[in-house]
């Protein structure tokens, strides 16, 4: 390889020094000297370099010069992050980054891939639009394609007007529109719960299984936490259901020490989606890609249960005849005390409720569900994770800038962007 020379006729040149201390790094085992230096190199950047790197933590492209002269002029005047809010309404912020951001809570196999839908829009037009993120877990509210837009209408049953969507490059900044949920699904308007309640989520995790899935999936995607970050067996096991064996493998003490730890406090909880279920024919459309959500509404009564709740809460129930029977949507939250009180619940609620509305709400008003959203952030627009005291602290200072701006998300990327843009 050719050695670098760093050129003499401009040494202030940031992207020029870069590149010689790249070259040095390769050529040394002296690592984090290397690293110390390019941090340096960037710690001194100017004005214009910094734009430009903001708008590529945010955007993944260049900014047009219009656009970076623009967030120069805010990055000279002292507000690095009003220049993140010009770099936000750029639309790859919102076809690309967003999209690949939020695609992964979608599905169990969490790939960044699948196909666009109302889950994914949604919280895109969500973030587009300010809108209070607490209600990404129980907001009436859906977002879908303009109505001037020559695709198929949305339909509860296929996934074709996201699709259309998504094939002819349509432009989510400027054609997302936000209507009600209850209005296009025609499901009521207290059964809906953000994307919890979307098509989308419906057919991940609600189709088939016990409805835990939603539930787990739910505390992975915007609590951070998979069921063993909460694990906790000093809570009662009253609310276990039936299909939770209480001698697993004939041997109980695996009931005690570890179903309990997850069960005591899962299912209190996911009996808030006791209603839901995905329609789908197995035999004929096996992925259930026109299945559909349906939820028992007051008066409806399903035939193995005897009341609104649905047959799945019944699924092996002879392992244990005298477990937990499932008999309304009423749902409490055993984890506000013990070691899960550091969750940080909110005293404004009671810890109790019905139905998925409700319990959602619980879930977002959280101090963990507001740290959660900062530190999907961070790794995504940093390329890392929070390594250090001064990483945590700075989320700790973004959590609560984003708690002050009524949990508008836009905050939370540019005062990110801002942070890791000397990265």
């Amino acid at each position: 390889m050719k050695k670098y020379v760093p050129p003499t006729a401009k040494p202030d040149e940031l992207s020029n020094k870069a590149l010689y201390y790249k070259e040095k790094c390769k050529k040394t085992l002296v690592v984090s000297i290397c690293l110390s230096m390019l941090l340096v190199s960037y710690a001194y950047a100017g004005s214009r370099e910094q734009a430009a790197r903001i708008h590529e933590r945010l955007v993944g492209v260049p900014a047009t010069a219009d656009v970076l002269a623009t967030m120069q002029n805010h990055i000279e005047e002292g507000n690095p992050t009003e220049a993140a809010y010009v770099a936000m309404n750029t639309p790859s912020f919102y076809n690309v980054t967003l999209k690949t951001w939020v695609t992964p809570w979608t599905n169990e196999a969490a790939d960044k891939f699948a196909p666009l839908n109302d889950y994914v829009a949604t919280v895109i037009g969500m973030v587009r639009d300010d809108v209070d993120f607490r209600e990404v877990l129980s907001g009436d509210i859906l977002y879908v394609g303009d109505a001037s837009l020559n695709i198929p209408s949305y339909s509860n049953s296929n996934n074709d007007h996201y699709l259309s969507m998504e094939n002819s490059g349509t432009d989510l900044y400027a054609n997302l529109v936000r209507r009600e949920q209850s209005t296009i699904t025609g499901l009521p308007s207290v059964a809906t719960a953000g994307v919890m309640t979307t098509r989308a989520a419906a057919k991940a995790f609600f189709k088939d299984g016990t409805n835990r899935a939603m539930f787990r999936f739910t505390l992975i995607n915007h609590m951070c936490t998979d069921l063993e970050g909460v694990a906790d067996i000093t809570r009662p096991p009253d609310r276990i259901r039936q299909d939770v064996s209480r001698s697993p493998g004939g041997d109980s003490r695996l009931f005690h020490n570890n179903c309990v730890s997850c069960h005591s406090g899962m299912d209190p909880l996911a009996q808030a989606f006791a209603y839901y279920n995905y329609n789908y024919n197995a035999d004929n459309d096996p992925e259930g890609d026109n299945g559909a959500i349906v939820y028992n509404e007051e008066g409806q009564v399903d035939p193995v249960t005897g009341s609104r709740v649905q047959e799945k809460y019944r699924i092996n129930a002879n392992n244990f005849v005298h477990g937990f029977i499932t008999q309304s949507d009423r749902w409490d939250n055993y984890w506000r005390n013990g070691p899960n009180y550091n969750l940080g619940w909110s005293e404004a609620l009671d810890g109790f409720g019905f139905g998925a509305k409700s319990m959602g709400q619980e879930l977002a008003n959280s101090e963990q569900f507001a740290t959660c959203q900062v530190t999907k952030v961070f790794e995504e627009i940093c390329l890392r994770t929070p390594q250090d005291s001064a990483d945590h602290s700075e989320i700790d200072t973004i959590t609560s800038q984003f708690i002050s701006s009524g949990y508008q998300m836009k905050t939370v990327f540019a005062h990110t962007a801002n942070y890791c843009k000397g990265e």
